[in-house]
C-alpha cells in the first residue's frame, strides 16, 4: 500500500503541479482571462472537492484503491486536453474535470493512509508523501522550463498529461488492498464529537483558496512573473519542501498538533498581511514559498482525527471533511475575485483574518497527556 499511495501521489502531484505552473500564463496570455474570470475558474475547480463525500457512495461500486487510480486516470485527461482549449469557458470545463480526478485520489490518499498506518507511524508517511510530492514538483516543474523553450502550450499540457495517465494505468493493475482491516461505513458519517477538526477544515479550506486563487496570480498579474520565472519559484519552493516535509510529521509525533499547528496558522496571519503589504515582487515570491511550507503542517489536522475517531470512521470522514474543506473554496475565488477588482490586497488581507481564528481555534486541541486520560 506504501508503494501504491507513493506512485500515485507523484502522478497526481506531476499532473497538478504541471498544470498549475502553465495556467496562470496560459490563461493571461492565450485566453485573456483577468482577476473576476480566475476567481470563477477558481471556483469551478473546487467543485469536485465540494461534492467529495460522492466519493463514499463510489466505493459502493468501485474498490477505494481501485477508486484511487481512476482518478489519477481522469486527472491526466482534464490536464492534457487544457491546451486544446484557450478560452474562458475551455479553462473552466477543463478545470472542472481535471478537478474531480484530483479530489477523489486526494480523498483516498488520506482514508488510505489513516487505515493502514496507524498514530505514531502515519505523520511520518504523510511527511514522506508530502516530500515525495515535493521532489515530483520539482521534475514538473524542470520538465515544464525545458519544453517552454521548443513547445507551445498545447503541447506542454499534453505531455505532463499522457504521463499522469500513464501512471493512472499501472494504479489500476495493482491490488495493495489488506483485507483484515477494520470494514469502513459505506454512509456519510457526521458526529458532534468531531467538530473541532470540521471547524480545522472548513477554515483551512477558506485560507487556502485564497492563496491558491491569488497567490500566483498576483505574481504574473501584478509583478509580471514569466513562465520560467514562475516554474523557477516552483522548483525552489518544492527543493524546500523535500527537505522539510519529513521532519514535520517527526515534529507532530514529538511535539503533538496543537503546538505544530499553532506555529503554522501563526505564520500565515504575517504572511498574508505581509502579500497584501509589500510593493516587491521578489518579497511576494518568498512569501509564497514560506506559505507553501507551512502549508505542508496541516496533515496535523488528520492526524489529530484520526487519533480521535473510530476506525470505521475514517473513509466517510475524510470524504465529508473534503466537503467541509470546499464549502467556503466553492464561493471565496470568485467573491476575491470581485474584491480583487477593487483591490487586489483584499483577498490577502481576509486569509489573514481566517488564519487568525485558525490560531485560535487550534487552542482547543487537547494535549498528549490530556487527551490520554
Amino acid at each position: 500500500m506504501l508503494r501504491f499511495l507513493l506512485v500515485l501521489s507523484a502522478a497526481s502531484m506531476l499532473g497538478l503541479q504541471g498544470w498549475r505552473t502553465l495556467l496562470n500564463n496560459f490563461a493571461v496570455e492565450a485566453g485573456r482571462i483577468d482577476g473576476y474570470q480566475m476567481g470563477i475558474i477558481q471556483s469551478v475547480r473546487e467543485i469536485p472537492g465540494f461534492l467529495a463525500l460522492l466519493a463514499v457512495w463510489a466505493m459502493l461500486l468501485v474498490r477505494e484503491h481501485h477508486l484511487s487510480a481512476l482518478s489519477i486516470l481522469i486527472l491526466g485527461v482534464g490536464v492534457g486536453i487544457t491546451g486544446f482549449f484557450p478560452s474562458f469557458a475551455g479553462i473552466a470545463v477543463t478545470t472542472m474535470l481535471l478537478s474531480f480526478g484530483f479530489h477523489y485520489y486526494e480523498t483516498t490518499n488520506q482514508s488510505l493512509t489513516l487505515q493502514y498506518f496507524d498514530s505514531s507511524t502515519a505523520p511520518l508517511v504523510l511527511g514522506a508523501i508530502r516530500s515525495l510530492s515535493a521532489a515530483t514538483n520539482i521534475v514538473a516543474g524542470i520538465l515544464v522550463f525545458v519544453m517552454s523553450f521548443s513547445l507551445d502550450y498545447r503541447a506542454m499540457f499534453l505531455v505532463v498529461g499522457v504521463l499522469v495517465v500513464f501512471m493512472g494505468i499501472w494504479g489500476l493493475r495493482q491490488n495493495p488492498a489488506d483485507h483484515e482491516l477494520t470494514p469502513q461505513r459505506k454512509h456519510m458519517v457526521m458526529r458532534w464529537r468531531y467538530r473541532l477538526f470540521y471547524l480545522l477544515t472548513f477554515l483551512a479550506g477558506a485560507r487556502r483558496q485564497i492563496f491558491i486563487a491569488f497567490s500566483v496570480f498576483l505574481l504574473v498579474k501584478v509583478f509580471g512573473f514569466s513562465v520560467r520565472a514562475v516554474t523557477v519559484l516552483f522548483v525552489i519552493n518544492n527543493v524546500v519542501g523535500y527537505f522539510v516535509s519529513p521532519r514535520i510529521g517527526k515534529a507532530i509525533v514529538r511535539f503533538g498538533e496543537r503546538r505544530v499547528l499553532t506555529l503554522e496558522y501563526a505564520g500565515m496571519v504575517l504572511v498574508f498581511l505581509a502579500y497584501a503589504l509589500t510593493r516587491s515582487g521578489w518579497v511576494a515570491a518568498g512569501l509564497y514559498v514560506v506559505d507553501n511550507l507551512l502549508f505542508n503542517f496541516s496533515i496535523a489536522i488528520r492526524t489529530y482525527f484520526q487519533k480521535v475517531a473510530d476506525p470505521q470512521d475514517i473513509a466517510p470522514s475524510m470524504a465529508v471533511g473534503f466537503t467541509i474543506n470546499h464549502i467556503a473554496a466553492v464561493v471565496l475565488p470568485v467573491v476575491g475575485g470581485a474584491l480583487w477588482i477593487v483591490d487586489y490586497r483584499i483577498p490577502f488581507v481576509i486569509a489573514s483574518i481566517l488564519s487568525l481564528v485558525s490560531l485560535l481555534a487550534v487552542q482547543f486541541i487537547p494535549s498528549p497527556a490530556a487527551r490520554a486520560s
